[in-house]
């Protein structure tokens, strides 16, 4: 079997499982991703995920439509695009027979994941352990080894404090004050100031507290639960990051991609 006829199955369609999923897309390999019901990305102009609403989202160029069953799939990709399926809980993987599986959920923990998956299963970030539930694990964590292959072991634990971006950590993200729906003030890509108010739940202002742009926000109408992540104000200020996959993304593809090659590419 040639390389890039390996099949790719990616368990995931939030912002990091489609920098992975893009990434290998343009090169070569063939993508079929999996997704919840009802997804909560927060990065959505990033996100492929944001195909399960709508029937199909585009990031840089690239294409992901909804399916409803593995069968679909190939019509999918031989038009160069990403077929999503709605698959939480990877019921049709038999079906799809991949050869290489990428839990990219970003749970940090182990939702299923084991080595009779695939050939190859590659997990991404906290709640894995290389060698005994998945073969290799790819850093998530900022820093000197964001991206890093690791073949023993398990990356970095989950601290649950947002990396540093332009100086702001946890000032720059959003968490829902309430519980209720989701009633956005602004758009994505606008600019805010500190302390506008840039949504309500339940009758209860969201406000920011740094100036930047809204790089992420979560859908309008959704059902929130108080503390839960809804968005993010990006302090660098330029509103073009909000269409384009991040830094940290390209990265922790960079180390799938270069997982699959380790084995494939002999």
């Amino acid at each position: 079997m040639r390389l890039n006829e390996r099949r790719i199955l990616v368990r995931g369609a939030g912002d990091m499982a489609t920098a992975v999923a893009w990434r290998l897309c343009m090169a070569g390999f063939p993508v079929v991703m999996t997704e919840v019901e009802r997804p909560l990305a927060v990065r959505r102009r990033v996100a492929f995920c944001e195909a399960v609403w709508d029937g199909t989202a585009e990031v840089e160029g690239i294409r992901a439509t909804r399916i409803e069953g593995p069968s679909e799939a190939a019509s999918i990709q031989a038009r160069g695009e990403i077929p999503v399926l709605v698959d939480p809980n990877l019921d049709t993987i038999k079906e799809l027979s991949p050869d290489v599986l990428v839990d990219a959920t970003l749970a940090k923990r182990n939702l299923g994941v084991s080595l009779n998956l695939a050939p190859l299963v590659i997990g991404v970030g906290p709640g894995f352990c290389a060698g005994v539930d998945v073969h290799m694990v790819v850093e998530t964590k900022r820093g000197h080894n964001l991206g890093r292959v690791i073949t023993e072991g398990e990356a970095y634990p989950d601290t649950g404090v947002p990396g540093v971006i332009g100086g702001y950590g946890m000032e720059r993200v959003l968490r829902a004050p309430a519980d209720g729906v989701f009633e956005p003030e602004v758009r994505l890509g606008d600019r805010v100031s500190p302390g506008q108010v840039v949504a309500r739940i339940s009758g209860e202002h969201l406000r920011t507290e740094i100036d930047g742009v809204v790089r992420g926000l979560i859908r309008p109408g959704l059902t929130v639960q108080k503390g839960l992540k809804v968005g993010d104000v990006d302090p660098r200020g330029d509103a073009s990051f909000v269409d384009t996959i991040s830094d940290k993304a390209r990265a922790v593809a960079g180390g799938v991609l270069e997982s699959i090659l380790r084995v494939y590419n002999r």
